[in-house]
C-alpha cells in the first residue's frame, strides 16, 4: 500500500458522511438492488421440430444458431461491455488517465456505469502515484478518486467489498486512517463482510503515525468478524507496540506470529530484534518467577512456550545462529524441544481431509481406496511413487522406489512395507511391463503393499490420506503448496508435515531419507525465558535454517 510522504499538504477533509450524500441513498441502494441488472433481450425458445419435414427442421434449427450467433455479438458489441473491455486494459497497464477520458467519454454518452466499472476506476485511482515517483497519490489523482466514489452514490450504484476497499486505500494514501477504518464499519452497516485485505489501510496508517490503541481497535474489529491477521499484520502490530513501549502487547504479538505463522520473513525478524534490543525490553521481566507456574504453562500449552510473561532481566543477547540435527542452539546451547500434536487435531484433519478427497474424487473410486485401506492399514510409511520415481531423474525409476522401500522396512519397527501409492498408467504401462519391475510390482501387490490410484484421479489426495489416517511417515519431496492443499488451510497441516514429511537428498551412493527434525521448527519461548525465532527459507536441504536467539545477559533467579 503506498501512503503519501511526510511533507505532502494535507488536501481533502472528508468525512465518511460527506462521502455518502444522504443516507436515504444508501437505502436505496440496498433495497433496490436488482434495479442494476439491465434486463437482457429475451432468448427464443427452442422451436418444437416436427419429425414429417427432416428439412424444414434442420433450417429452423440454422436460422435459431443464426439468431444466437447475432445476440451474442451484440452483447458483445454494447457501450458497457466494450467499456469493460476497455477499462480491464487500462487496469492492466496500469493506465488511469485513459481510463478517466473513458469515464467522461461514457457518462457524455449516457453509458450506464456499473460497479465493475466504478471499481476498476477507484482500483487505478489508489495505484496512481506522484510527479516525483515517490509514495503516495497526488492531490488531483485523490480528488478524482473520491469524486468517483461519490458519483457511484449518486447514480445508486450497489457497492460490494471492492468498492470499500479501494476507497480505503484512497484514505490511507491521504494518511486518514481514521476514514479508513470508518469506511470498513459503513461497510459492515450495509451487510457487506470484510476482507483481511480491507482492514489493511484502515491498520498499517494507525501503525505508522503510531497510534497504537486506534490499531488494536482495528485489531479488535476484525477478530470481531473472524477476520485472522497474518504475519505483515501482526509484524506492523509488533513494531507499534514496541514503539510506544506496550511489553504485554509485543508479548502478545509474538505468541500470535507463534500460532499463526511459526516461521517469519527478514522484515518481521529485524522488528523482532529490534524489540529484544531497546530499553524497554531491558526494563522489563520477572526475576523471580514461579517455576511449578512456568512448567504447569509449558504442559498446559503443549511444549514450546508458557505463556506467562517476559522472565529475567536486563540487557538481552540476540544473535542469529544455527541449529545442530539435535535442536541444540549453536549459539547458547539450549535444547529446542518437540511439540506435540493433539491426537483429536489430527483426527479432526484426517476426517476433512477424507471429506474433501470424497468431493474432489467423487467419480475416481476413492471411497473404495478408504475401504482398501482399513483391509490393509494402518501403514508405518506412506511412499508417493511418482515423486520418487522422478527424484533427481530424467526418467521413471523402480528401483529408486525399490531401494526407498526396502530402506523404510528397516526402520520400521514392525519391519512392514510401507505402502506405495502409484497412478494405475505407472503400474500397468512403460518400464512396469519390464520383467523386473513387472515381479516387483507383483510382489507389493500380494503384500498388499502397492496401490494404484484410477484414472482420472489426482494421487496426491490417496497418498496424503494414506499418511495422515495411518499416522504415519510420509516420503515425498512435493512441497505441497497448490491448490489442492491450499484447501487444508495453514494451521494444522504445516504442523503436520513437519512432523511426518521425509525427503529425499541426493547423495554419492543413492538417495538418501532426510528424515523430519526432532524439534519443531517454530517460535519457541523456553522455561528459562530466552526465546528462538526461526526464518522461511528456501527448499534447500543443503542450507541450513537461520535462527534469532535472544537470551538474558545477566542471569536470573527462578524460586522452585
Amino acid at each position: 500500500m503506498a501512503f503519501l510522504s511526510p511533507k505532502t499538504p494535507p488536501i481533502l477533509s472528508v468525512s465518511p458522511n460527506s462521502l455518502f450524500p444522504s443516507t436515504k441513498c444508501i437505502d436505496y441502494i440496498s433495497c433496490n438492488a436488482k434495479n442494476q441488472v439491465r434486463k437482457s433481450p429475451p432468448i427464443a425458445r427452442t422451436p418444437r421440430f416436427s419429425t414429417s419435414s427432416g428439412g424444414q427442421s434442420l433450417l429452423q434449427n440454422e436460422r435459431y444458431s443464426v439468431t444466437r450467433r447475432i445476440k451474442k455479438q451484440a452483447l458483445r458489441d454494447s457501450p458497457e461491455i466494450m467499456l469493460r473491455v476497455n477499462l480491464d486494459q487500462c487496469s492492466k497497464n496500469g493506465d488511469l488517465d485513459e481510463a478517466l477520458r473513458l469515464y467522461h467519454e461514457a457518462k457524455l454518452n449516457n453509458i450506464q456505469l456499473n460497479v465493475y466499472h466504478y471499481n476498476v476506476l477507484l482500483y487505478l485511482c489508489s495505484l496512481r502515484s506522484d510527479d516525483d515517483g515517490e509514495e503516495g497519490l497526488n492531490p488531483e489523482t485523490l480528488e478524482k478518486g473520491f469524486e468517483i466514489f461519490k458519483e457511484m452514490i449518486i447514480d445508486r450504484v450497489e457497492l460490494n467489498e471492492a468498492t470499500f476497499t479501494n476507497v480505503s486505500r484512497l484514505a490511507a494514501a491521504k494518511e486518514d486512517p481514521e476514514l479508513a477504518f470508518n469506511l470498513i464499519k459503513k461497510m459492515k452497516d450495509q451487510g457487506i463482510g470484510p476482507k483481511l485485505r480491507s482492514y489493511g489501510p484502515a491498520l498499517f496508517g494507525f501503525c505508522k503515525k503510531g497510534m497504537a490503541d486506534e490499531a488494536y481497535e482495528v485489531d479488535s474489529h476484525m477478530v470481531d468478524n473472524q477476520v485472522s491477521a497474518e504475519e505483515s499484520e501482526l509484524s506492523a502490530l509488533l513494531k507499534v507496540s514496541s514503539d510506544v513501549k506496550r511489553e504485554e502487547k509485543v508479548y502478545e504479538m509474538m505468541h500470535r506470529l507463534r500460532a499463526t505463522t511459526r516461521q517469519v520473513s527478514e522484515e518481521t525478524a529485524a522488528v523482532v530484534e529490534d524489540w529484544f534490543l531497546s530499553e524497554r525490553a531491558a526494563e522489563v521481566g520477572l526475576e523471580n518467577w514461579d517455576t511449578g507456574k512456568i512448567k504447569k504453562g509449558v504442559l498446559k500449552g503443549g511444549g514450546g512456550w508458557h505463556g506467562q510473561g517476559w522472565l529475567g532481566g536486563g540487557d538481552w543477547r540476540v544473535v542469529g545462529t544455527t541449529m545442530d540435527e539435535a535442536g541444540v542452539c549453536q549459539s547458547c546451547g539450549e535444547k529446542l524441544v518437540c511439540i506435540d500434536i493433539d491426537p483429536k487435531e489430527t483426527e479432526n484433519f484426517a476426517k476433512s481431509l477424507s471429506e474433501l478427497a470424497s468431493k474432489k474424487e467423487a467419480t475416481t473410486g476413492f471411497f473404495q481406496f478408504q475401504e482398501w485401506l482399513q483391509r490393509h492399514g494402518p501403514f508405518d510409511a506412506v511412499v508417493d511413487g511418482a515423486n520418487v520415481g522422478l527424484a533427481n531423474q530424467h526418467t521413471f525409476s523402480f528401483s529408486q522406489i525399490k531401494g526407498v522401500v526396502n530402506r523404510l522396512r528397516e526402520l520400521s519397527p514392525s519391519k512392514k512395507l510401507p505402502l506405495v501409492v502409484l497412478h494405475q498408467n505407472r503400474v500397468n504401462g512403460g518400464p512396469a511391463q519390464y520383467p523386473n519391475n513387472k515381479k516387483l510390482l507383483e510382489s507389493w501387490k500380494k503384500a498388499g503393499a502397492l496401490y494404484a490410484t484410477p484414472v482420472g484421479s489426482n494421487d496426491d489426495w490417496y497418498w496424503l490420506y494414506a499418511a495422515v489416517s495411518s499416522k504415519c511417515l510420509l516420503v515425498t519431496n512435493d512441497e505441497m503448496r497448490d491448490h489442492l492443499f491450499n484447501l487444508l488451510g495453514n494451521s494444522f497441516f504445516p504442523r503436520w508435515k513437519e512432523k511426518h514429511q521425509v525427503r529425499l537428498k541426493p547423495s554419492s551412493d543413492g538417495i538418501r531419507l532426510h528424515m523430519p527434525p526432532p524439534y519443531s521448527i517454530v517460535i519457541q519461548e523456553s522455561e528459562q525465558g530466552s526465546w528462538h525465532i526461526p526464518t522461511v527459507t528456501e527448499d534447500d536441504l543443503e542450507t541450513p535454517r537461520q535462527w534469532l536467539c535472544a537470551t538474558r545477559a545477566r542471569n536470573s533467579m527462578p524460586t522452585p
